[in-house]
């Protein structure tokens, strides 16, 4: 029997995000970026503007930020700790949404503090992604990890076996963001790894 299966997000469940864009956007890009709940694209305005900012121009920089910060960004409390504890007891993969060209900054990122993986890179709802990587590791069981509910909305589309654990690890954005779990999405909703690893073991080995 193949070994149970993890597949992780990086950004607010691997590593902090949004608060290193945030102080990016101010000191770089005189923008405000508050992180008080309201949609992501409205979050954001220039200073000297009361306009929120385009679409267009907050992919832009997060382009931006993604090609030129990536080194800034540090790790979610206990992460670390957490996937060498996973990795004993199972596969573990990142699949994150970023352009594929960033594929390779993203495992580097990650290895400079100490997490080495395998990583997915995708764009969009992450059920069709997540069922495939399940499907090449035929794995005994699996869990799926990430911080934005509606890639467990559609990971319980695509495959309804695998459990799910709703995680954001930065305390300036969950207590806003949709809960996966309350929308019956996700198994659970845990935004810290000192309770999130015990139920993640658990999980893995049938317990749950």
């Amino acid at each position: 029997m193949n070994r149970p299966l993890v597949v992780t997000d990086c950004d607010e469940v691997l590593l902090h995000m949004v608060r290193h864009f945030r102080d990016w956007l101010d000191s770089e890009h005189d923008i405000a970026f508050e992180l008080e709940g309201n949609p992501f694209i409205q979050s954001m305005r220039r200073r000297d503007s009361e306009e929120s900012l385009s679409e267009a121009e907050v992919w832009d920089l997060l382009g931006g930020f993604f090609d030129t910060q990536m080194h800034a960004q540090e790790p979610i409390a206990g992460s670390v700790a957490a996937i060498a504890d996973l990795q004993r007891e199972a596969d573990v993969v990142v699949l994150t949404n970023l352009n594929h060209e960033r594929n390779e900054a993203r495992r580097k990122q990650l290895q400079a503090i100490g997490i080495d993986l395998p990583v997915f890179t995708n764009l969009g709802p992450k059920g069709g992604a997540l069922q495939r990587i399940v499907e090449e590791h035929d794995a005994s069981r699996a869990v799926f990890i990430d911080d934005i509910a509606k890639h467990h909305e559609s990971a319980l589309e695509h495959v309804p076996q695998v459990h799910r654990l709703h995680f954001c690890g930065e305390p300036a954005i969950a207590p806003h963001v949709p809960c996966a779990h309350e929308a019956g999405h996700a198994h659970a909703r845990i935004d810290n790894w000192a309770d999130a690893l015990p139920w993640l073991l658990e999980t893995l080995h049938g317990d749950q």
